[in-house]
This record gives structure tokens, sequence and C-alpha cells, in this order.
């Protein structure tokens, strides 16, 4: 049934901006306060208060627009949406409905069979938030936290151009990594500054006409979206091989057992009634703005990407690791400034670093060594001055209790430079095969196998301070003198 049908998935995904004050306001837009503590009577909705448009707000829409490649609306107008619940103070949400901020554009996928494909965005609109319900503080009554009410959103509405659950995977980690990049948001699902509706409906493959289509609310992870897509997919062709028909609900999805269920139907879905806002005035921008809102944009994660994989020579897998943390790839970018040998600088941070970090539950911008100090690490086993399980083992470790000292100076306190001396490697060699009289008998009959544990009691002998190496190429010499 899974090569019969064709899913078809659009995406919704709103996006709480990383503004001081809310979108209407000056009310305190943070996060974690206590109960109904950032609140005032504009955002409440008092009688005679008037909202006025936050600038940040506008530049972050506008900074998230460019980053997707979408034409900018210079000419803005908000609307109200009208609806009654509890968390929504005024009656009705300012939003954007005829003309929305942002028209078009894309983002680019990359998926696991390595094809990508740019997923089409229809557009971006500004709006504020609601409130928050809460259902489980007490034992009768919901309760109601308005700390979130007016605070700044983005609405990012993709086209129907999704065909599976992993480029919607893909599609929302892309958003993510913009917002985050941008630093307008920081993309946590879980705590709701990021979530998702999810259109999803199936139809026949070949088919141009779409299927009646089910809305999933509320997703709070990228991974519960694809849950619920493929649990729609399956649900929804099953009914129609039944003989039946997809009403077009509104659906909730419940993470424990990866269903869906109706929170409402077609006919009892609300009519918003939008009309133009009366007490906010048109916000006329003009191309000048747009281009310093442009210049003022970072170094995007395909930017990087391509920059990586072609100037730099990284692999797709490379360049894929580093770009997905905007502080990550920060810290790549100062690392080689200092450095030359970018796959080593990609190793040393995705191994090394990256374990560290994991270990250590920190991120990289809690990471106590400077780019410039593990490029001079880099530098030295580049260098020959140190051999590269060494510089792994012992002075990286040293370097992280000592990060103000330079490697070059903790390699030569604890003793760990490369000997110059040929007589010295020469004699750790003589006493390995001195050690081993039998191994290499064996090697002379063609066991070249033995060669590590030669190289592995040199190692021991030398602590390390060999060139593995030239060290290897001298061994196969003696050895094959004998």
């Amino acid at each position: 049934m899974k090569d019969k049908y064709e899913l078809v998935i659009g995406l919704e995904v709103h996006a709480q901006l990383s503004t001081l004050s809310k979108a209407f306001c000056s009310d305190s837009a943070a996060f974690g306060a206590g109960p109904n503590e950032h609140v005032s009577v504009v955002s409440l909705g008092h009688p005679g208060t008037l909202p006025y448009i936050n600038k940040r707000m506008v530049e972050y829409a506008v900074k998230m627009g460019l980053a997707c490649n979408c034409s900018i609306n210079l000419n803005n107008t908000f609307a109200r949406k009208n609806y009654f619940y509890a968390d929504l103070p005024k009656g009705y949400q300012i939003t954007q409905d005829q003309s929305p901020i942002c028209i078009g554009g894309q983002i680019l996928v990359r998926l696991s069979n390595g094809r990508q494909k740019n997923i089409a965005i229809h557009h971006i609109h500004m709006e504020e938030d609601a409130g928050k319900s809460m259902h489980d503080q007490h034992h009768a009554d919901s309760l109601i936290d308005l700390n979130r009410a007016g605070v700044p959103l983005i609405e990012i509405v993709s086209e129907p151009d999704m065909r599976s659950s992993e480029e919607a995977w893909q599609y929302l980690t892309e958003i993510r990594k913009l917002l985050r990049y941008l630093d307008i948001c920081d993309g946590n699902m879980e705590e709701g500054s990021m979530r998702c509706d999810a259109n999803i409906s199936v139809r026949l493959k070949g088919a141009t006409e779409f299927g009646n289509r089910c809305e999933v609310k509320n997703l709070n992870s990228i991974r519960n979206v694809q849950r619920a897509i493929e649990h729609e997919f399956e649900r929804q062709v099953g009914i129609l091989e039944n003989g039946g028909h997809i009403a077009q609900n509104t659906l909730n999805f419940n993470a424990e057992t990866g269903e869906t269920s109706v929170l409402r139907s077609k006919e009892m879905a609300n009519d918003y009634r939008y009309f133009p806002e009366p007490d906010l005035q048109p916000l006329f921008l003009d191309n000048a703005y747009v281009s310093r809102v442009r210049q003022s944009l970072p170094a995007l994660p395909n930017e990087l990407y391509d920059k990586y994989t072609t100037a730099l020579e990284l692999s797709s897998y490379d360049a894929s690791v580093i770009t997905a943390d905007r502080e990550f790839a920060l810290y790549f970018e100062e690392l080689i400034k200092h450095t030359g040998n970018y796959k080593a600088a990609a190793n040393w941070l995705m191994g090394a670093v990256k374990s560290y970090l994991n270990e250590n539950g920190i991120e990289i911008t809690e990471f106590g060594i400077k780019a410039a100090n593990l490029a001079g690490l880099i530098g030295l086993v580049d260098a020959g001055r140190i051999n590269n399980s060494v510089a792994a083992q012992k002075l990286f470790p040293a370097l992280i209790n000592e990060p103000e000292k330079s490697p070059d100076l903790l390699a030569k306190e604890l003793n760990l430079l490369i000997s110059a001396d040929s007589d010295d490697v020469q004699q750790f060699i003589n006493d390995a095969i001195a050690k081993f009289p039998d191994k290499v008998k064996e090697y002379q009959k063609g066991k070249k196998g033995v060669l590590g544990l030669f190289m592995g009691e040199i190692m021991k002998r030398s602590k390390g301070k060999i060139d593995p190496q030239k060290t290897n190429q001298l061994l196969i010499k003696e050895l094959e003198s004998k």
C-alpha cells in the first residue's frame, strides 16, 4: 500500500522571537517568570489601551525572510483574528492576514540518499502569541498564565511540498538551524519557543489533486512531527483502502501512544472573522532598510557547508556535523584562522573536543581551550614535534587543565616532544628486536603483522616521544637486514 499512495505534507512553524519586549507593548518577553508577572493593561487588553509595533520583531522577521530567499513585502498591514479562548485576553490575536511580511522563498534539505530538494515557502507573517493554559495544576479548574500572551512570533508556512517524514524532519531541522544562526529564536521546541502544526494528506501516486487534509496541532519535537506523519499516513491509507472517506479534522497527537485523535471537525472550526487592525497604522518599509538588514546577516549554514565542501575540501559528513550547531561552526571558523590543516581541525573538533563536551555535558561556548591554542596543538603534530596519539592522550588533557598555557610550552614541561636524536630511536629499535628474537624469525618468514608488536614496544620504551612513521621505516629496514 505504501507504494500505491503518496504522502503530501505542509508545515506551519511558529517561532517565538528572542526580543526583550512583547510584540505590541513594552511588557517583558522573558521566559521563566512566575505566573502572570509579565503582564500589563496593554497585554491584558484593558479598554482604552493601544498597541504599538516592536521594531525588533520586524527586523527579525525580515532577517528570516532573507535567509529563506523570500521576497520582502514593503507595505505591511495587521489584522485581528477573532476567537474566544481563556488564554486570549483581548478576545482576538493581532496577526497579518492579507499582506504578510515575507512572500515565497525556499529551504534546501539534504536527504539520507544524497538527494537535495528545495521545499517552497508560501509566506512568513508576524503575529503575537496567546497565553498558556494548564490543565494539570488543579483538581477541578484549568489555570491560565498570560506571561506568553503578546510575545512576538513569526509563522513560517510551507507549500505542501514534502513527500516523506524524512523531508519534514530535515525541513524542520534546517528551519531551527536558521533561527539559531540568525540568533532570533532559540528553537527550543520542548519549551514552546518553536512549535509546529502539520497538514497531512494522502493521494494515489500519479494523482494531481490533493486529498482531504488533517491538521495535527502543536507538535513539540521534531521526532513527534515525524511520528505523527507516519501514523497519519497509515491511518489515512487504511481508511481509503476500506472504502472510507478522510474527514478534514484538526487533530491532537498523543506522544505516549503515537496516535492522533480529533480535536475538532471542519464543521466545528472557528470562523476567525479577520478584519484590519484599526489601532495599528500600515507599516511601510523601504529597500534601504531591507539592504541594511541583509548586510547584518551572518554566514548561514548552507553557505558554510558549501565553503567547507569546496574551498576546504572537507567531506559532506564533516561539513554537516560542523554546521549543525551555530556556536560549533563559529569555533571552527576561528580555528581555521590559525591553521591551514582543515581536515585535522575538523577531526579534532568532531573527535576529542566533541567527546569532552559530551562527557562533561557542556556546550562549545563553555570549552576552555581557545581556538588559537587548539590550532597550536595541531601545528605541533603537523611539524612532527609530537605524535598524534600523545597529543590526544596527554597534551590535550593537559591543555584542558591549563588552557592559558601554549601547547608548545606544555609539551616541553611534560617532556612530550619527539626526540630528534637518531641514536635514541635506533636504541629503542634495537632493544625491541632483542626482546622478541622469535618474532624476528616470524617476520623474516613473511608474517608482517608482528610489526605492530615491535612498534608497541618501541612506543612504550620511548614514552611516545618518537615519530611513528619514520620509526616504522627504520624498524623495517633493521628487520630486513637481519
